[in-house]
Order: structure tokens, then C-alpha cells, then sequence
């Protein structure tokens, strides 16, 4: 059990408004170290495609590479836009990963982490063809 106030207690979590995604997945909340993806709690940074998601070993930007992006290169079907959670602000994308995955047909959408969150709700529901890289932001276990 985590505790909710007090000392080492974890920041509580930010909801986001349920929608029916029918069948994809779509994140819950987010918080320190944490995601609760379509019913699941996912502990680290994670990547999202419509049918599942997979940790991602990834702790900042340094860490983002095209071959750690791979379940989103190889997806089929294919997504047409990668959203990348940058963390607690936005940073800038190394311009080789950029071009590797406009080559790829997958526009790259960097943000912070909880808009990256937000705008893959948005655009699931839209029922368009998503995927999201989400790094956790700190202050997690």
C-alpha cells in the first residue's frame, strides 16, 4: 500500500476523464514513477500502442532511440503519430530520430509527459491511429 499523506508519502495521481475506447488502450492516470493504462497499473516509463503496453526502459531524453522505439516502427497496422512525453517539460528530438521516423510514415509529436497523456486520449477517442511513448515523470518508487 502506498500511503497518500505524510512523509514518503507518493503524489496522488492525475485523473483523466474515463471515455470508452473500445478496445484500445487508454490511460486512467498518471503520477510519480507511474501509469494506470486500461485498468493495469504500470510502474516506469512505458510505450503505448492501440493493443498493448510495453515498459520502456527509458529515464530522460538521452535514452530515446529508434531502435528502443521499435514496437512502434514495427506495428501493424502502423501508427501515424508518435507521442513523445519528454517528461516533466518538453526537449528537443535528436534531428536523425525525427527524419528516421518521418521516413517510417510516423509524425513525431513531442510534449511533456502529461500532455502526451492527455492528447493520446484525445486522439484514441477520435479513433485515429496513436501511439505514445511516455517517459514517467520522477518521483516515483
Amino acid at each position: 500500500m502506498v500511503p497518500e499523506r505524510g512523509e514518503g508519502a507518493r503524489p496522488p495521481a492525475t485523473e483523466l476523464t474515463p471515455v470508452e475506447p473500445g478496445g484500445r488502450q487508454f490511460i486512467e492516470s498518471y503520477g510519480p514513477g507511474r501509469f494506470r493504462i486500461s485498468g493495469r497499473l504500470h510502474e516506469g516509463s512505458v510505450l503505448i500502442l492501440p493493443e498493448r503496453t510495453n515498459p520502456w526502459p527509458v529515464a530522460d531524453m538521452a535514452g530515446v532511440t529508434l531502435g528502443g522505439l521499435a514496437a512502434v516502427t514495427g506495428a501493424e497496422p502502423p501508427a501515424d503519430i508518435l507521442l513523445l512525453g519528454c517528461g516533466v517539460r518538453m526537449r528537443p528530438v535528436a534531428a536523425d530520430l525525427r527524419a528516421a521516423l518521418r521516413a517510417a510514415g510516423i509524425a513525431l509529436e513531442p510534449m511533456d509527459t502529461g500532455a502526451a497523456a492527455r492528447t493520446y486520449n484525445l486522439l484514441v477517442a477520435e479513433d485515429r491511429r496513436v501511439a505514445a511513448a511516455l517517459i514517467a515523470l520522477p518521483g516515483g518508487n
